[in-house]
């Protein structure tokens, strides 16, 4: 089996934020600490080294962890992220987690890393009832494909899946450690439940 404490996490907080009135989501409270400190403390001991992508107030997140930018402009999305994650880590295998998913498993790199047989897969969340497609582990050997499907203007995640073998991992016993924090009223429910 791929073991974990081998591979590098990419914490992805370069999106833009619109559902969030444009607001630097890594950055936002939750529970009195920025919902990036709370995905950085869950991923930290499951692997080897931990990245922040970040397309602005790249100085704040440096007190968290190093921290990479997309290489093309314009907030293109996750797969930007994936593009300067693969290009940057130190490791062969990049485990991906959005930084709006303060509650990922404790066990989230080890039961991806157990679904890998060859560098040439993908292993994605699947919490039972949907796909969590930028919560994913990928090998570097799949950098080419990513560039020339980026080159070609698409930025659909999917899409770029459907060119590979995805391998679903079920989590539907955590599902809820999947709440993805895309508004501003997710975040107030989730604060309101108390600290994790």
């Amino acid at each position: 089996m791929l073991d974990p404490k081998q591979i590098t996490a990419v914490i992805l907080a370069g999106g833009e934020g619109r559902r969030m009135q444009g607001a630097d989501k890594g950055l936002l409270g939750l529970w009195d600490k920025p919902l990036v400190a709370h995905v950085l403390k869950r991923l930290t001991p499951q692997v080897a080294t931990v990245i922040i992508n970040a397309n602005r107030n790249q100085q704040h997140y440096r007190q968290y962890a190093p921290v990479i930018s997309d290489s093309l402009a314009g907030f293109a999305g996750p797969l930007a992220g994936f593009e300067a994650g693969l290009s940057h880590a130190p490791s062969e295998w990049v485990l991906f987690v959005p930084c709006d998913s303060p509650l990922v498993p404790t066990d989230l790199a080890e039961r991806l890393c157990a679904a890998i047989s060859h560098p040439g897969q993908i292993a994605v969340v699947d919490d039972g009832s949907r796909l969590h497609a930028a919560t994913a582990l990928l090998h570097q050997s799949l950098l080419p494909s990513l560039n020339d499907y980026l080159e070609g203007g698409d930025r659909k995640l999917q899409l770029w899946f459907a060119r590979h073998e995805v391998l679903t991992v079920d989590f539907s016993d955590q599902a809820e450690a999947f709440t993805n924090l895309n508004t501003p009223e997710a975040l107030a429910q989730l604060e309101k439940t108390g600290e994790e």
